[in-house]
């Protein structure tokens, strides 16, 4: 544990660079949801844009705890600075034969930063479409879309943000385990939700 740091929530998101690749691998969804909601109320209290691509049932729970943060979250809708999408049906658009498209997936991805950017706002982007894949067993296709999202962001630089929950972790995707840390530029730990506290590291495979 000597080379991870601690930070609280506010502080941690309020230092991460503008292009930075965070991903969690979480125990349980609390912990998730702690995290996702700092990223996405920080960052609309920095004027950002939040692009959410997660599940109908996370998406559900962010919404309520944006309402309890006392964020207006129809007017943030309306004026395009929260952007929650379905994960699964966003995944559809790009998947062709158990495979991500990069034809298919450039052209979502070019739309959806467009949209973001027309009121000349920083993104950040939460995709849970990772975590989806690597449920299913489908290990090479979730390296292949998260190289996907390191290339289109060599040119559309945004801060990103994506998580696995820890029990789809085996031996057997060990080696897709390491490749997708190496596609990150911090990883995260865990929450003390009590304290807010975060611990997190450099992640320095790539």
């Amino acid at each position: 544990m000597e080379n991870w740091k601690r930070s609280d929530m506010d502080g941690f998101w309020g230092e991460i660079a503008p292009t930075d690749h965070v991903v969690q691998i979480y125990e349980n969804d609390d912990v998730f949801m702690d995290l996702l909601e700092g990223f996405v109320a920080g960052g609309i209290k920095a004027g950002d844009c939040v692009i959410v691509m997660a599940t109908r049932t996370h998406l559900k729970v962010l919404e309520s705890r944006l309402k309890a943060d006392g964020f207006n979250v129809f007017d943030l809708m309306l004026c395009d600075q929260y952007i929650a999408l379905d994960a699964r049906q966003t995944l559809d658009e790009f998947m062709v034969d158990g495979w991500p498209d990069p034809n298919l997936f450039y052209h979502l991805a070019s739309r959806l930063i467009y949209r973001a950017r027309r009121s000349k706002r920083g993104v950040r982007v939460f995709g849970e479409m990772v975590a989806l894949l690597w449920a299913e067993g489908n290990h090479e296709a979730t390296s292949q879309l998260e190289d996907l999202w390191r290339r289109f962001c060599n040119t559309e630089p945004f801060c990103r943000f994506c998580a696995y929950p820890k029990a789809g972790f085996t031996d057997n995707a060990s080696a897709s385990l390491m490749h997708i840390c190496g596609t990150h530029s911090k990883m995260v730990k865990a929450i003390a939700k009590s304290q807010s506290e975060i611990l997190y590291q450099q992640v320095t495979f790539n």
